[in-house]
């Protein structure tokens, strides 16, 4: 945890979320490579990919926050600065949605190009705020009090997942999944009766 910390005090880095993410995944290649090579570099000191990707969403976070005006510490985050993020990353995004007004809403594969917005997919921020959630625990947060999981957040994924299957003409309806048929259950055996003594 003092890595994280010593990274975010010591790096200097614009909103840019991609430069931020580079420079925190620069930081996390640097140490595990180091602590890999230290130790033999044995298969269980290397971090999952998910743990990765978490690290690198929690100090990009942790670094929103210090360049938020007025700074921010951790501790005075709620589901609103968590909200102001997410809008934040929009301006990153990749996915095309389309407004009411664009004659491809609805469309799943629109024909032609159009002038609609790159949005940050619901995909993408349902799974970023899955890890932050599991991060802020991790980091000695509690669950009661945490930003990631309040009840503004998730309104607003549910707003964004309704907004985005409407305007992409795709559907967001979980899969279900295939159970295995049951078996049929064996024949009763009536050859064996059971007597009780009276």
């Amino acid at each position: 945890m003092d890595h994280i910390h010593g990274f975010m005090s010591t790096t200097n880095i614009s909103h840019n979320t991609n430069l931020m993410i580079a420079a925190a995944a620069a930081t996390t290649n640097t140490t595990s490579s180091s602590s890999s090579s230290s130790s033999g570099s044995s298969a269980t000191n290397q971090l999952s990919r998910y743990e990765n990707q978490k690290r690198r969403d929690w100090n990009t976070f942790g670094q929103y926050l210090r360049n938020h005006r007025p700074p921010l510490s951790l501790s005075r985050c709620s589901g609103a600065h968590v909200l102001e993020f997410l809008r934040y990353l929009d301006q990153f995004g990749k996915t095309k949605v389309h407004t009411q007004l664009c004659p491809f809403f609805g469309h799943p594969n629109p024909p032609a190009p159009c002038a609609c917005p790159l949005r940050q997919a619901w995909g993408s921020l349902d799974a970023l705020i899955g890890r932050l959630r599991a991060a802020f625990e991790e980091n000695g947060g509690s669950p009661e009090t945490n930003p990631f999981g309040a009840r503004a957040v998730r309104l607003y994924l549910r707003e964004v997942r309704d907004s985005q299957a409407k305007a992409r003409g795709i559907s967001y309806e979980k899969k279900k999944r295939k159970r295995p048929p049951l078996a049929p259950l064996p024949p009763p055996d009536h050859s064996v009766i059971s007597s009780s003594p009276n």
